[in-house]
């Protein structure tokens, strides 16, 4: 009887994931609400704490990054990204990605590649490398560095009391683990990538586009900005870098934090609040050296993705933390042996929870507690944080999309059968090799 009333509920979130999925934006926060209230008013399950930590983070970093959108801040490090990227054109398949991931490692989002994808595939036409080879990886590479950054609102929901940071998983933790492990995967999927496909001037897609005069061989038109930088736009850059230095500082250097007394024990001020005060004074210190409109950061597409990712969060990762956190003795009871004999197994199920929820931090915010409940060690948790972007496997991602769009050859596709597409072999790629580097390395640093 318990096993059948636990199946329904499981039905029931997962319907709700995949309706919130295809609504889209703050439809994943609504209808997990929604799910809350069947299990809780009509299953009787007690909600587990709000992942108030974690809408928080995201909230204070999201504003920081919307301030620097704002003052174009982003812009001017596009511009110096750009001028980067022209004078190594023959390296852009290893340089592309990097640039990608190094700038969401910074910002916390992947949606700083969308003004770096077009000029990567400029760059790679106009030097006749087949521009699916550094398209492909350096929008995976956007979406990698989610996992390594700081900034991101996954981390944010990695290190909060509620999930790893209660575990004693600090910032430093991540940065070591997860930096190296994901650099080597692009790396490697750089190499891999380099080698697939034909050469463009080879490619039949990009012969027949240019038969037809939908493509220029070389077009030497380069991508330009749509609107002057800011000329205060550095100084906006310089204090958000500030606020990046200062969070891996406070990460790396709990003496560094205030301590407070706390049970008759002096305890450092939590990573959670150290963040929240440093990027919301950050937010203020970038409007005013870059002259920002207020109004203009809340109007920008990093503010709203953010906004939804929280509401996501609320929602969705409440939910499936009540579910699990509910029926925690059954899942033990059933498969914690199998998960922790091998844990893998786990890494698999982030990798489809993703797939299903489209985001890294509310893929975090709902399985971490199992894993945490399962007894899965928190830093082997950390060596499978990739696995929570497995988003690549169905070509719907925004970043995808964008990516296919700017690609004027053709090479950058979606394949006949769908799931054969540009993105696939790097996604997997980095998937596979980061966590396996990441269990190497908490092998032999840990």
């Amino acid at each position: 009887m318990l096993t059948t009333v636990i199946l329904i509920q499981l039905v029931i979130v997962l319907s709700l994931i995949f309706i919130g999925a295809r609504v889209g934006g703050i439809g994943l926060g609504i209808y997990g609400m929604v799910g809350m209230f069947i299990l809780v008013f009509i299953f009787g399950l007690r909600p587990c704490s709000v992942p108030i930590d974690v809408m928080l983070i995201i909230a204070s970093v999201i504003t920081a990054t919307a301030a620097l959108q704002a003052s174009g801040g982003l812009e001017y490090m596009v511009d110096l990204a750009s001028k980067f990227l022209r004078k190594h054109p023959t390296h852009i398949s290893y340089y592309g990605p990097l640039v990608t991931w190094l700038f969401t490692l910074l910002a916390g989002t992947a949606h700083t590649s969308y003004s770096l994808l077009p000029i990567i595939a400029e760059i790679s036409k106009n030097s006749g490398i087949r521009p699916e080879r550094p398209m492909s990886v350096a929008t995976i590479a956007a979406s990698l560095g989610i996992t390594g950054s700081p900034m991101s609102a996954a981390t944010a929901a990695v290190i909060s009391s509620e999930l790893l940071g209660g575990q004693g998983v600090e910032l430093t933790d991540i940065l070591i683990i997860c930096i190296p492990a994901s650099l080597i995967a692009i790396l490697v999927a750089a190499f891999v990538q380099n080698h697939v496909g034909k050469e463009l001037k080879d490619d039949p897609e990009y012969q027949r586009r240019v038969r037809e005069g939908l493509v220029k061989p070389a077009d030497e038109t380069q991508v330009k900005l749509e609107q002057p930088i800011n000329p205060r736009a550095k100084w906006s850059v310089l204090a958000f870098l500030l606020g990046v230095i200062l969070v891996v500082l406070f990460g790396s250097i709990p003496a560094l934090r205030p301590s407070f007394e706390e049970d008759g024990v002096m305890e450092p001020l939590a990573m959670p609040e150290t963040i929240e005060i440093v990027m919301m004074s950050i937010a203020a210190l970038i409007l005013l050296v870059g002259k920002a409109d207020v109004k203009k950061a809340v109007s920008g597409n990093i503010f709203s993705a953010g906004m939804n990712a929280l509401i996501s969060i609320f929602g969705i990762a409440w939910m499936g933390d009540t579910f699990f956190c509910g029926n925690l003795e059954f899942f033990k009871g059933h498969i914690a042996g199998i998960v922790t004999q091998y844990p893998f197994l786990f890494a698999v199920a982030l990798f489809i929870m993703s797939i299903m929820l489209f985001s890294q931090a509310a893929t975090v915010g709902t399985l971490f507690p199992l894993g945490i409940g399962l007894g899965i060690p928190p830093l082997v948790l950390v060596a499978m944080f990739p696995a929570v972007n497995g988003y690549f496997f169905i070509p719907n991602y925004p970043t995808e999309v964008a990516a296919i769009n700017f690609d004027t050859t053709g090479t950058t596709r979606i394949g006949k059968y769908v799931l054969n597409h540009s993105f696939q072999l790097a996604g997997f790629i980095t998937t596979f090799v980061s966590i396996g580097v990441g269990y190497l390395i908490i092998s032999l640093v840990y």
